[in-house]
C-alpha cells in the first residue's frame, strides 16, 4: 500500500471510528484518562499494521479487536489494586448522560451482567456490530454470540420487566 494511501485510509478508519472505539475502551477500563491512551494506543497499532486489513469491509471488527487485545495487553504488563466499583464511576458522564430513572435502572441493570453477557452485547448495542463482527472480536461462534445476545437481553428483561416473567398472576 502507498504511503499516501495508507494514510488516507488511516485517517478514515480514525475519524469514522473513534467514537466507537472510545466508548467500548470506557466500558472496558472504566476510566477516561485511560480509555483514550487506550484509543490511542490501538490507533498506533492500528497504523503500524493497516497493511494487513485485506477487507476493509471489516475494519471495524478489526479495529475493535485490537482494542480487546491491547486492553489485554495492559492487564499483563500492569496490575492494580481491586477496588469496589461505585456506579458513579460507571455513569459515563461525559457521554450525553441520561439521569433519568430508567436510565439509572438500565445501568445498574448492566453492572449486574456477567461479563460473558455484557459484552457482546455492548459491542452490538454501542459500536453496531454484527454479530459475525462481535463473534470475531470476543473470540466465540456466531451461534455463540446469538446465544449470549439472546441471553443478556433475557437477563435484562427479567431485571427491568419481572412482572412480565410471571404468568398467570
Amino acid at each position: 500500500m502507498r504511503q499516501k494511501q495508507k494514510q488516507l485510509e488511516y485517517e478514515r478508519l480514525v475519524l469514522v471510528y473513534s467514537d466507537e472505539l472510545f466508548r467500548y475502551a470506557l466500558w472496558l477500563c472504566r476510566d477516561k484518562s485511560m480509555a483514550e491512551d487506550l484509543v490511542q494506543e490501538s490507533c498506533l497499532r492500528a497504523w503500524k499494521s493497516l497493511d494487513k486489513l485485506r477487507d476493509t469491509s471489516s475494519s471495524k471488527a478489526w479495529l475493535m479487536t485490537i482494542l480487546r487485545n491491547e486492553h489485554a495487553r495492559q492487564y499483563v504488563r500492569y496490575r492494580p489494586d481491586m477496588v469496589d466499583l461505585d456506579l458513579d464511576m460507571l455513569s459515563l458522564r461525559d457521554i450525553d448522560n441520561d439521569t433519568s430513572p430508567d436510565a439509572f435502572a438500565l445501568k445498574q441493570a448492566l453492572n449486574e451482567l456477567a461479563d460473558e453477557y455484557k459484552e457482546p452485547l455492548l459491542l452490538q448495542v454501542i459500536a453496531g456490530l454484527s454479530c459475525e463482527e462481535i463473534a470475531s472480536v470476543c473470540g466465540i461462534t456466531k451461534s455463540a454470540t446469538m446465544t449470549r445476545l439472546f441471553r443478556a437481553k433475557q437477563k435484562l428483561r427479567d431485571v427491568l420487566r419481572p412482572e412480565e416473567g410471571q404468568v398467570g398472576n
